[in-house]
């Protein structure tokens, strides 16, 4: 036989490439691969780049930086589910990155990602699916596109995976989703609340916090609590409180129970099983902090409502609210006071709080934390509205004290508040002489001065209800708080302003403030205000009315005229038509003034000198002199008399002619003639017994003082100018008392018949005309005959002659009467 030829192995195909493996130590290459149609090398590439990309966040820079999101990003929807799942694993780890995640929403990853979620997908690419748009939904842009790419159903239907990593991404999505109220709302037609009650159950912390979280925020809606009540949801909340080894989730809790008693309905379910009685109860035995703190919190948004107010005061919330006061801690007593704020609002709840509440809150005014002073004299202004006893408790309670001194505090809150209290006690007659003991007017100078325009309406307002005493109104314009309650007059704050205004009312009250008001400015922005339509108010109008009316001497020269109710008193002074925008100058500035050729101001003051002197020393502060200075730089504590004698005598020349100097005050001149005048009109004019015949009388006795009676025709002839300035330059000075003229034109007599009128009781007023022209108008009753019975005609209005028929009563209205004033 034939030898066997033995065949030889055929070689492989030439296009076929052998196996080779490769094995890559940089990053670069392996970028590359993902450019591979093998499914195996994309594999492998794929879970190389998750473990580089999973030690530090500068990998992951570094794989940006490489381009390999771009590859990645198509390979999402790769047909190989290894491939796939490997991908979506990279992404989700590098989605933590800034940077990563700008690109990503750049690429529009969100809807790829969302087509993951498929119940037949790998629950792998669930896990990592949802980590990358849990760190996406960070963004309000994405929160949007996942919303609108119908993101949040397969998000809820995946809180019932098997795997926790699963719930916990797509929950964790999920609760930054409802920070949206669009999201919020939809969560609730897609029926979260199962799922989320049945996650509180979960054996990873985590998991049920998170879930806790997501249920305080979609409580925040309406329906939402109601499908938590139909659920059995509270039940599981307050079972969670009652589980102590669950206290690291008691606060979530108590967050999402505070919304639900926001609600009349939901709080009326937990009221009707018992649950607010019990958590209550778990409230008053909690010493945690936090707890306490978020219960008083969510006490206070609940009490918004008149209803849910009155259910938790039947509840006797106030008990829970008081034994929080007595905590160590500062956020606990800030967030009871805040509480009682707001249970303030319901009567019953107020007066219960009162009884304990004041005096608790009382000594908080003297905490060293600024917050917690505001939160307790927040709650003091809404225990002492409308309320005289919760007010007489403070009082009681030695509060007044604390409360003036809370006007400096740092927060304008507290200030605002204090200043609030204040004035609720001022209602009563001896809290408020009390609180002017302890210096108010001086305390509420710095609140004036505040640039915050609730502290200023607040302390405007104070103002106005302390001010009706005349020691106070003192106090006020020595402590130099006239000056900034003027300047809030400017304030564009309509409340600011109206309260200022009627400070400013309350204050002018007395001339000495009135002319002090004035000086600073009050009256020309008064007159501003009341030019304004929208600005002007019955607060301007009564202000400027009032600041007038106490001040005289400025209202005749801005209005030319005074009514019978403005009596003029010693001090007044006529010095002719103010210009518009002109200063109005006081008295004492107008005699330093050089005599001139101008209008002579003619002055009243039936008053001898050395009253005059003693009432100047009175109002004016006690002069330093260089005796005190001297004194004190040489006085030890433990000098005898003779050697405090011998540091006086040592005053020389020069040191006495300068206290002289300083102790000079500027004294008005006395008309002792008018008194006279006074004294004559009061023996020979008030005995008679009409107010006819003693207006009749009145106006000759004036005219013979004056020069006389004029004939009309002759009036040109009546050289009183003259007169008048030979009295300037007797006085060497532009002011004259009014006593000295004896020939006096109408301006002079009108004006001297109103001094006397005033001081004798007939009611006149008294008008400026042009051209030197004045009048006194009157009212009388004209005689009616005998025989008819009942009531009294109306007064009839007349114009007195004074110049050419003294006595002649003038009708006004009459022809007559607008001829006497025009002539």
């Amino acid at each position: 036989m034939g030898k066997k030829v033995k065949k030889e192995a055929e070689p492989p195909p030439k296009d076929v490439f052998d196996p080779l493996l490769i094995e890559s130590k940089t990053p670069e290459t392996v970028v590359l691969m993902l450019s591979s149609p093998e499914t195996e090398v994309l594999t492998k590439a794929c879970d190389a780049l998750y473990k580089f990309a999973s030690k530090d966040d500068e990998n992951k820079v570094i794989l940006l930086d490489l381009g390999a999101l771009e590859h990645l990003y198509k390979l999402i929807s790769h047909e190989d589910p290894i491939v796939r799942r490997n991908a979506i694993m990279v992404f989700g780890i590098m989605a933590s990155n800034h940077n990563v995640k700008k690109l990503l929403r750049e690429l529009d990853i969100t809807n790829p990602l969302i087509s993951q979620l498929a119940p037949e997908e790998d629950i792998v690419i669930h896990e990592f699916a949802t980590l990358c748009l849990a760190h996406m939904a960070v963004e309000c842009t994405t929160k949007v596109k996942i919303f609108e790419q119908g993101g949040l159903e397969p998000l809820i239907r995946l809180l019932g995976s098997p795997d926790p990593d699963v719930q916990k991404n797509s929950l964790e999505c999920i609760y930054l989703l409802v920070q949206d109220f669009q999201n919020r709302a939809a969560v609730s037609e897609l029926n979260v609340i199962p799922p989320l009650l049945e996650l509180l159950e979960s054996e990873y912390p985590v998991i049920q916090l998170l879930a806790l979280q997501t249920l305080e925020v979609i409580s925040k809606d309406r329906e939402t609590r109601r499908i938590l009540g139909e659920k059995n949801g509270l039940d599981c909340l307050l079972k969670i409180l009652e589980t102590d080894e669950l206290r690291d989730l008691h606060i979530e809790t108590l967050a999402v129970l505070g919304n639900c008693l926001e609600d009349v309905h939901t709080l009326q379910l937990i009221q009707q099983t018992g649950g607010l009685k019990k958590l209550l109860s778990l409230l008053g035995v909690s010493t945690v902090p936090a707890i306490q703190k978020n219960a008083a919190k969510a006490i206070t948004k609940a009490a918004c409502d008149s209803e849910i107010r009155k259910i938790l005061n039947e509840e006797e919330v106030e008990k829970c609210l008081l034994s929080l006061l007595e905590t160590g801690n500062d956020e606990v007593k800030v967030a009871a006071s805040q509480a009682i704020s707001a249970m303030c609002k319901n009567v019953d709840s107020k007066c219960a709080l009162g009884l304990q509440g004041v005096p608790q809150l009382v000594q908080l005014l003297s905490s060293d934390n600024e917050e917690v002073k505001e939160a307790a004299v927040t709650a003091l202004a809404s225990l002492t509205e409308a309320s005289h006893s919760n007010a007489s408790a403070v009082a009681e309670s030695e509060g007044i004290e604390p409360l003036v001194n809370t006007l400096s505090a740092q927060r304008d809150g507290a200030i605002a508040n204090a200043v609030t209290v204040l004035t609720n006690l001022a209602m009563q007659e001896s809290s408020r002489v009390s609180i002017q003991s302890h210096g108010i007017m001086s305390a509420l100078v710095e609140p004036l001065h505040s640039t915050n325009s609730q502290v200023q309406s607040k302390a405007a307002f104070a103002v106005a209800a302390f001010g009706c005493d005349a020691v106070a109104r003192t106090e006020l314009r020595n402590a130099g708080g006239l000056g900034p309650l003027v300047e809030l007059l400017h304030s564009k704050n309509e409340e600011v302003r109206r309260n200022a205004c009627w400070a400013v009312t309350v204050c002018a009250s007395d001339e000495p403030t009135a002319v002090e008001l004035c000086r600073l400015g009050a009256l020309d922005i008064l007159e501003e205000i009341n030019l304004s339509i929208k600005r002007k108010n019955k607060f301007s109008e009564a202000a400027l009315e009032k600041l007038l009316d106490n001040n005289l001497s400025q209202k005749y020269s801005r209005l030319g005229y005074l009514s019978s109710s403005n009596i003029i008193t010693n001090g007044f002074y006529d010095c002719g038509q103010i210009k518009p925008g002109a200063k109005f100058l006081s008295l004492e500035e107008l005699s330093m003034q050089e005599l001139t050729d101008r209008r002579a101001i003619i002055f009243i003051n039936a008053k001898p000198q050395e009253d005059l002197a003693v009432e100047k020393a009175q109002d004016s502060p006690p002069p330093i002199s260089k005796i005190g200075s001297k004194e004190k730089a040489r006085k030890g504590k433990g000098k005898k008399e003779e050697e405090k004698a011998k540091e006086v005598t040592d005053i020389t020349p020069k040191d006495q002619e300068e206290i002289n100097l300083e102790n000079s005050l500027w004294l008005p001149p006395s008309d002792i003639i008018l008194m006279d005048y006074i004294n004559d009109a009061s023996k020979t004019i008030l005995p008679l017994t009409t107010t006819r015949e003693q207006v009749v009388a009145l106006a000759q006795f004036v005219a013979d003082r004056m020069g006389g009676s004029i004939e009309r025709d002759k009036l040109h002839d009546f050289s009183w100018e003259l007169h008048i300035s030979e009295i300037e330059f007797e006085l060497k000075c532009n002011i004259v008392p009014i006593g000295k003229i004896k020939k006096g034109t109408f301006y002079h007599r009108a004006l001297l018949f109103k001094v006397i009128a005033d001081r004798i009781g007939i009611g006149c007023s008294l008008v400026r005309g042009k051209y030197n022209r004045a009048w006194n108008e009157v009212k009388l009753v004209d005689n009616f005959p005998k025989g008819i019975a009942g009531l009294l005609p109306p007064p009839q209005e007349y114009i007195v002659d004074l110049m050419f028929e003294p006595g002649f009563l003038i009708k006004q209205g009459s022809a007559k009467a607008d001829q006497y004033k025009r002539i």
